[in-house]
Formats: C-alpha cells, structure tokens, sequence
C-alpha cells in the first residue's frame, strides 16, 4: 500500500480569512439580517439557521451571481495560497481533505475561483443547492450521536470514516496533521494519536481551548503547533517530509 501524511482543513477561519456564513449577510439589504431572523439562531443548529438565511437573501431578490461574487471577493488567510502551492508540488506525499460547517456551494465557488479545487482530494461539508425559484438550500451533512458537536456534523466521525475507508483502498496514513480554528475542530483532535498533529490558529477558540486543556492538564496524545500565517504551516510539513 501508499504510505503518506494526511492534511486535514476546516475552511471558515482557516483556508479563509472570515465566517463565509457571515460574510454572505452582505448581500442582504443595508447588509444586516433582520432581528427576529438574526436571533432564531438556536446553538447546535446553525445550519438550520443558514437554511433561514438563505431562504431571506432569497425573498429579497438576491440571486445566485451575486452571491457568488460575494463569496469569491473573501480573502484567504495569510501564507494559505503559498501552503496550498507547496502542498501541490507535494501531492506525492500529501493527500489533503477539508471537512467544513460551511457549505458545499461556498466551498466550490472559492475553490473554483482560485484554482484549488485539484489540491484537495475530499470535501466534507453540509451539501447545498439552488431550488427552482433560484434560493439556496442547505442540509445537514449527516446525522450523528456525538453530543459534544453540533447537529449537522461531527468532523470526528467524518475523519475516522474516511481513515478507514482508504485503509480499505491501500492508503495508509503515517501521520495526520488538523489544520482548524473553531470550537468543533476539538472534538477530531482529541481523538488524532501520538504521531499526530494538531495545528490550532493563534487567538481562536481551539487553540485558548486547547491551552486551557493543557493547563488542566487534561491529555492529549498529539503534538499541538500554534500558526498564525500558512508560511509557518509550510516549515513545519517540511520537517514532516524530511524525516
């Protein structure tokens, strides 16, 4: 079989410099939500929420082009471009998949915008599609009994699964790296083993989350490498190689 490292993304905060669920409110009229829409937002259900969103950007006359231009105008996170490059170059040792709470319309458009989309050999996101009336709708990706993550997506089980899977098919990864920011990055990480990495962004919720942990003293069994600029990112994959 194949042995190679896996590189695993979130998108939102990560890949790119912003919430693309939030960023999308731009197209909405003096680019504010209404109240009673912004405060239906019960916690575990946020695609729900978006569900409503889209379903107002909609009403309000917002059509798919203009979304898009919304969308593609998001600026990625400092140094991703360059990892995205080196990573590339470096397919022969890297497979690299996103597993994201945003969708899967969103993530085509930016990948698609920027040429991307052959770096990444998977995307794990809630699916989203245009209706007949032109709004867009979105669903859960799939259901899960994990109660530490939100309804919509467990990205633990969504990792695991796709480890297996690629045993099944002769892949055997030798190290897994976590690319992420947010607090359901958390749930993937505490299960990666020792070889592992888990690469939280400085100043988000996962990497104050996880400090924490560690001042708690609570285990974790990966290394943990702090990165504020994909250039850092890059250095670290280097030594990964090398070794």
């Amino acid at each position: 079989g194949t042995m190679k490292i896996l590189l695993v993304f979130d998108f939102d905060n990560t890949i790119i410099d912003d919430n693309s669920d939030t960023w999308i409110v731009q197209c909405a009229p003096e680019k504010k939500l209404p109240n009673e829409l912004q405060d239906s937002y019960k916690k575990g259900f946020w695609t729900e929420f978006m569900g409503r969103v889209f379903k107002y950007l909609g009403e309000e006359g917002v059509r798919e082009d203009e979304m898009k231009r919304t969308m593609t105008s998001m600026p990625f996170t400092p140094g991703m471009v360059e990892l995205l490059n080196f990573i590339r170059k470096n397919k022969d040792k890297f497979d690299c998949i996103i597993i994201s709470d945003s969708n899967s319309v969103f993530i085509d458009w930016v990948l698609e915008a920027t040429n991307f989309h052959d770096v990444f050999d998977k995307v794990f996101t809630n699916p989203a599609a245009f209706d007949g009336s032109g709004h867009l709708t979105v669903e859960n990706y799939h259901a899960h009994s994990c109660n530490r993550c939100p309804k919509n997506l467990c990205k633990n089980v969504v990792l695991v699964e796709f480890v297996d899977k690629q045993l099944q098919q002769g892949v055997n990864y030798t190290q897994i790296v976590y690319i992420g920011d947010g607090g359901n990055d958390l749930c993937p990480i505490t299960f990666l083993k020792k070889n592992d990495v888990a690469m939280p962004r400085k100043g988000y919720t996962l990497q104050k989350t996880l400090s924490r942990m560690s001042q708690n003293l609570e285990p974790m069994e990966s290394c943990v490498v702090v990165w504020s600029s994909g250039v850092e990112i890059i250095s670290h994959l280097q030594v990964l190689i090398k070794e």
